[in-house]
């Protein structure tokens, strides 16, 4: 069995993406075939034996649609196309609806030429939007019937079709019933959805920026050795066995061993962790990591893609592509709908020929076209959108971004909360917690401590340097002694900081301070001791921090009934000592990127609908995973861009609001499904006509249209009611 995941052009609604997954699920030798409309992709497992992506491309050209060629940089010109084809029939239909308009009510606007408002210039006009601006829909229709599913594109076909051929008819063959004319409504309900499509578009233009900014991480070249001598080449043309050279400052080229050299690495675009990882002889290095410190020599063991690095990529492409949980609820009717309003027309129709009263034809017709146009589903496509896209905009008021419908409609559902450790509960950054002198002050540590670390560029360093607010005096001399500390003279006293390692080697006694040295790591911290002349005077704990809102948003949450989970690259003690003060019963340590994944489908398969939230890198398959992924606005950027929801404002309160945002805003769009059903269909028997026979009362297609435009104008008015709600 083989997987593949295929880009679609050509998709305008929902029922676009059941259309084609239930084509591919139904050939030779495909197991399953998933199509999220989203992110426009196909996921398919299949057969090589029995079929392949030629038969595949074949297949969604004979549905009405295209697979186009993969590729990143043509994704991303494909969506820029789309775009640009969406604006450019706006603008132009945007234009032509304007004058249609001021041509239909040209009764109230005395200033308006005679000529515009002409039924046969109304025509002309309405003619080019129909058939230019609208033909995208004319083609799904017809790409709909071919496959007998009938969808959005049906309704707004039919809709506009019927308001459009009527006036067509009353302008060249006047009769004397209703002679009234509805190209402004064909315009108007045109123009319109092509506004949401060019929206949709743009949103969807960015889908592609998470993978390409994870490709700009890989190394470009490898300084290797071979035949004796240090050559630089191609990351491209590295070999497994391959014995490659980083000096301080390079980026790790592909993942490997070490096998000469003693250094420190920035591993956090990997790990996440802020801490650089010691590494000696034996140990593992991986590709697109920092060497901060020291010479390494080391062995190529993966390369290509089978890197960690392109193992993350592939995770996220493949997390995007899979199948969004669940669909639009008008997408999910209009299977229904639509046949049964062409069915109620047809018969309006042909009752109305057997019963109706002169002109029968007239009669029948003009029934028939009212019930069309009640039908018409301009409040149903803004049901969802105008929802979406007030909830999205009272979020981005407030510093949350959210991407996509689907993750606005989700987010409420959510029942498990995983937050990743370092930079997203925590500061991200070590700061000193403990200073503790031993027949010294803490200022007198802090600044011997300062004056060792002056020249060294290692974030414990930093830390301390942050710490000391006085100035620091110059060393007469430094050295690092990596994985261990620094070693520092000044005055003729020679300065000792580092870690128990350090002190062993100089055979320094710390053993009436163990008791102290194992609670402070006990509770995550590192500790440094400090001497002077090889007598201890101190010691400095360093740790990440919470961030100050944590506690809180973490109680507030488990109010809501959410379970919370903690998951971190770092050791187990760590992870639990965070977790106690934050208030988190549940802890995962010692989890890399691809065990993040693993461990968010393990909840998924249990059930849960799963959140989640981080910062880094190594954060972006999990949040790909994730039902929703939120990431925090100071992360990095691929992180940002493959999270569902962003928080600006780093704020974890933020994401408390987003599911509370949530919640409201899929009352509203039920809500406005309710509105565009409830006039709709109750209007549908009498546009048919069943109150004449009682009452003499005929709903023409004039009124027929004012009361979809009521529909309409609700669904908008409560969408933008939301504007007053307070998160």
């Amino acid at each position: 069995m083989k997987k593949v995941n295929l880009k679609i052009k050509g998709m305008h609604c929902a029922s676009c993406a059941i259309t084609i997954e239930k084509g591919i699920s139904s050939m030779t030798g495909v197991e399953n075939a998933s199509v999220n409309f989203g992110s426009e992709k196909l996921s398919i497992e299949y057969d090589e034996k029995k079929t392949n992506e030629d038969e595949f491309k074949k297949k969604v050209r004979s549905l009405g649609y295209e697979l186009v060629d993969e590729g990143h940089a043509h994704d991303h010109m494909h969506h820029d196309n789309t775009s640009t084809k969406l604006r450019n029939k706006l603008i132009f239909s945007i234009i032509v609806t304007f004058l249609i308009l001021l041509g239909s009510f040209s009764d109230f606007l005395r200033i308006i030429p005679n000529f515009l408002a002409s039924n046969y210039s109304l025509f002309v006009l309405a003619t080019l939007v129909q058939f230019y601006v609208g033909l995208q829909f004319y083609k799904g229709f017809w790409n709909e019937l071919k496959n007998k599913s009938l969808g959005m594109d049906s309704l707004i076909a039919i809709g506009t079709s019927a308001a459009y051929f009527y006036s067509v008819f009353v302008t060249f063959f006047p009769f004397d019933v209703a002679q009234n004319v509805y190209y402004d409504t064909a315009a108007a309900i045109i123009t319109l959805i092509i506004l949401g499509r060019y929206l949709e578009a743009r949103a969807k233009s960015h889908t592609s920026d998470a993978i390409k900014k994870l490709v700009k991480l890989q190394a470009k070249t490898a300084t290797v050795i071979r035949n004796g001598k240090e050559i630089q080449i191609s990351v491209e043309d590295v070999r497994v066995g391959d014995i490659i050279i980083v000096k301080p400052g390079g980026k790790i080229a592909v993942d490997g061993k070490v096998i000469e050299g003693h250094s420190s690495v920035d591993e956090s675009m990997v790990t996440g962790e802020s801490m650089p990882v010691e590494k000696k002889i034996n140990d593992v290095v991986i590709g697109a990591t920092i060497n901060k410190e020291g010479y390494l020599k080391f062995k190529a063991t993966k390369v290509g893609k089978d890197t960690l690095l392109a193992q993350i990529i592939k995770m996220v492409e493949e997390a995007q592509g899979r199948k969004a949980p669940i669909q639009r609820l008008a997408d999910k009717v209009s299977g229904i709908f639509v046949p049964v309003v062409i069915l109620i027309a047809i018969f309006t129709f042909v009752v109305w020929m057997i019963f109706g009263p002169d002109p029968k034809f007239t009669f029948a017709l003009v029934n028939a076209v009212a019930v069309l146009i009640i039908a018409c589903p301009c409040a149903l496509g803004l049901a969802t959108p105008t929802a979406i896209m007030v909830g999205t905009g009272k979020g981005a008021e407030k510093g949350i971004l959210i991407k996509g419908g689907e993750s606005l409609e989700i987010t409420h559902k959510i029942n498990t909360i995983i937050f990743d450790k370092t930079g997203t509960l925590t500061k991200g950054k070590p700061e000193v917690t403990n200073v503790v002198g031993i027949n010294n002050s803490e200022n007198t540590v802090l600044k011997y401590a300062a004056i060792a670390e002056k020249r060294s560029e290692h974030p414990l360093g930093e830390a301390i340097l942050n710490k000391f607010k006085g100035k620091i005096p110059n060393a007469s001399s430094f050295k690092s002694l990596t994985g261990r500390g620094i070693m520092a003279v000044y005055n003729k006293k020679k300065i000792l900081l580092g870690n128990t390692t350090l002190m062993n080697e100089n055979k320094i006694d710390f053993s009436g301070l163990n008791n102290k040295i194992h609670r402070l790591e006990n509770e995550g911290k590192t500790v440094m001791l400090l001497t002077i002349n090889k007598k201890i005077i101190g010691l400095i704990a360093v740790a990440d921090t919470l961030k100050e809102n944590v506690k809180d948003v973490i109680k507030e949450l488990k109010n809501m009934n959410k379970e919370i989970v903690i998951i971190t690259g770092d050791n187990e003690r760590t992870g639990k000592a965070i977790a106690k003060q934050a208030g988190v019963d549940k802890v995962l340590a010692n989890v890399l990127p691809n065990d993040k994944v693993n461990e968010v489908k393990k909840l998924q398969k249990e059930g849960k609908i799963v959140a989640m939230v981080g910062d880094g890198i190594n954060d972006a398959p999990a949040l790909a995973q994730a039902d929703v992924g939120i990431a925090i606005g100071s992360g990095t950027d691929v992180a940002i861009e493959t999270g569902d929801i962003i928080l600006v404002k780093s704020d974890l309160g933020d994401v408390i609001k987003s599911i509370k945002l949530s919640g409201y805003t899929l009352r509203k769009i039920k809500q406005n499904l309710g509105f565009a059903f409830g006039y709709n269909t109750a209007a549908i028997p009498i546009a048919a006509g069943i109150l004449y026979p009682f009452f003499g009362f005929l709903l023409s297609p004039m009124i027929a249209a004012a009361a979809m435009s009521l529909s309409s104008i609700s669904v908008v008015l409560n969408s933008l009611s939301m504007k007053r709600y307070r998160i």
